[in-house]
């Protein structure tokens, strides 16, 4: 289905969306508040609206509208301010949105779930916005006098998600005892009976990892016999992003600043400039086609600095080096049970989102083949630290990257089917693939013109291998040659800067990236500003 959000002239909503992620959350011990999965579903279960502005809102007690005050930040434009309109202690945002659902769905509209603020608390509703041409607004409703709440451009002010009109009205609630359905009593006590059990194990002999110290049968979706639940049992949610008019390809950008195409899509040059520049490219790779080794993808063991540097380095050619696992002790090593002990209980982010979780924990849907997590050492600043340990286990490849060698580079951690969509570095880039395997897609730059590069690095067309892309969409891709590998524990490939490629892992997979090379690879400091 789908869920439109019409913006007038001026407006510009700051949607995005809803997190899993709370600060409370965080805090717990071990961040165990995690291991609730209703919890988690709640939090991400749709959308939240972002406060447009900084303010401060005090109440004294009174019955009237003007008993709040609100005080926005200096400079803030009048459109955003919060105002004090209903009296009764609230303050009010006006959402700059006019949503639109499908005939008998209507919008739940409220507060952040499981977001918490002293003294203030959001007021819920629930609007049918399959017809209403009105906009709503979102309020919050002081819980004592003369408390000062302060909210920053950005936080949270409202959360909504799509719910059916009639099905409140259709349901038909009943009693029941539970000698009615013997399967789901025998089930009820056998969990019981198991929960007790285990409860009475951690108890006498305490677990020293966090994973260890719950059960994990609901958020895992299994029976209590350990038999499979539910196919669509879901252990996380990801709403997706508002995009531009009708095209998913076009993300609406979550920001406070004018909507505007991106700077690389109003291209200013003469249509001569641009037709020239895209002739030049294709008949490069018409040119390449006539030679297999010109235009191939090769496969060398026991390459020389110099060969990598001459054929491929300065070339700007793809090639993958294989047998590289001698280059550090971690191939074949890095187990999901190795990197456990290793890396333990530490906190990591994961997800664009940065969910946080412990290590363990995120180890136990990072082996669930198509779990829908990864991390990598760039999620947060906590993962550097987190993978430290991991370092030890990194070597180099001596005379093509510099002296600082792997342990410069960037992990990557993943279940089967962790996929990266097509898209292409700033940077010449080498990845290691120390545990599982990936299938990598590679288009060369001279395609770039083909691949509607409508998004800084990233293209619209999310997987290029698709057998069925579609080409009435992407008329230009017809024909384009896309060269696809399969790397294997201990293979290097070595990815030029402006080569596109996609990336789907096969199996449990980890990965190392790595930029330092031994020559200058600072070709991202004069790539064009988006």
């Amino acid at each position: 289905m789908e869920l439109l959000c019409y913006l007038y002239d001026g407006w510009n909503p700051r949607i995005r969306p809803a997190s899993q992620r709370r600060d409370w959350m965080d805090e717990t011990p071990e961040a165990f508040a995690y291991r609730c999965l209703p919890l988690n579903i709640a939090n991400a279960h749709g959308w939240e609206i972002l406060a447009p502005c900084g303010f401060e809102a005090e109440w004294n007690g009174g019955a009237g509208a003007n008993d709040v005050v609100v005080t926005p930040d200096p400079d803030t434009e009048p459109s955003d301010h919060p105002v004090a309109l209903f009296g009764q202690g609230t303050f009010t945002f006006h959402i700059q949105a006019l949503f639109r659902t499908p005939p008998g769905w209507n919008l739940w509209v409220g507060g952040p779930p499981n977001g918490m603020r002293d003294g203030v608390a959001p007021l819920g509703g629930v609007i049918e916005t399959d017809w209403s041409p009105y906009t709503f607004t979102m309020n919050w409703r002081f819980t004592r006098p003369n408390q000062r709440v302060r909210f920053e451009a950005g936080d949270v002010i409202c959360h909504l998600f799509p719910v059916q009109r009639d099905v409140i009205d259709s349901v038909e609630p009943r009693f029941l005892p539970i000698d009615s359905d013997p399967e789901l009593k025998a089930a009820f006590e056998a969990w019981s009976r198991s929960r007790d059990a285990f409860q009475i194990e951690v108890e006498r002999n305490p677990p020293t990892r966090p994973a260890d110290k719950w059960q994990k049968l609901y958020y895992r979706g299994v029976m209590p016999d350990g038999s499979p639940g539910p196919q669509d049992h879901h252990s996380k949610l990801r709403p997706r992003e508002f995009t531009q008019g009708r095209d998913p390809a076009a993300v609406c950008p979550v920001s406070t600043a004018a909507v505007t195409p991106p700077v690389s899509l109003v291209d200013t040059r003469p249509a001569t400039t641009l037709a020239k520049r895209d002739w030049m490219l294709q008949a490069q790779s018409r040119m390449r086609s006539l030679s297999p080794r010109a235009d191939g993808l090769f496969r060398y063991e026991g390459l020389t600095p110099q060969a990598f540097l001459d054929e491929f380095y300065a070339a700007n050619r793809p090639v993958v080096l294989g047998g590289a696992a001698g280059a550090w002790p971690s191939s074949g090593r890095w187990t999901p049970d190795y990197l456990r002990h290793a890396v333990g209980v530490a906190t990591v982010e994961v997800q664009a989102h940065k969910e946080t979780m412990p290590f363990d924990a995120f180890m136990d849907q990072a082996e669930k083949a198509g779990a829908d997590v990864y991390l990598t050492a760039e999620n947060g600043s906590s993962n550097h630290q987190a993978l430290a340990p991991l370092q030890a286990d990194l070597g180099g490849l001596d005379g093509i990257l510099d002296a600082q060698g792997t342990a410069a580079g960037m992990i990557r951690i993943g279940p089967q089917g962790t996929f990266t969509p097509l898209h292409h570095d700033l940077a010449n880039t080498i990845v290691f693939q120390i545990t599982g395997r990936s299938q990598v897609a590679l288009v060369a730059p001279s395609e770039t013109p083909k691949l509607y590069n409508d998004r800084h690095v990233f293209s619209a067309i999310e997987d290029i291998a698709d057998p069925a892309l579609d080409f009435d969409r992407f008329p230009l891709a017809r024909g384009m040659k896309v060269q696809t590998l399969v790397l294997e524990p201990g293979d290097a490939l070595f990815i030029p800067v402006g080569w596109w490629r996609q990336v789907r892992s096969l199996d449990f997979s980890v990965s190392l990236t790595c930029s330092n090379f031994a020559w200058p690879n600072d070709v991202w400091e004069v790539y064009p500003s988006d």
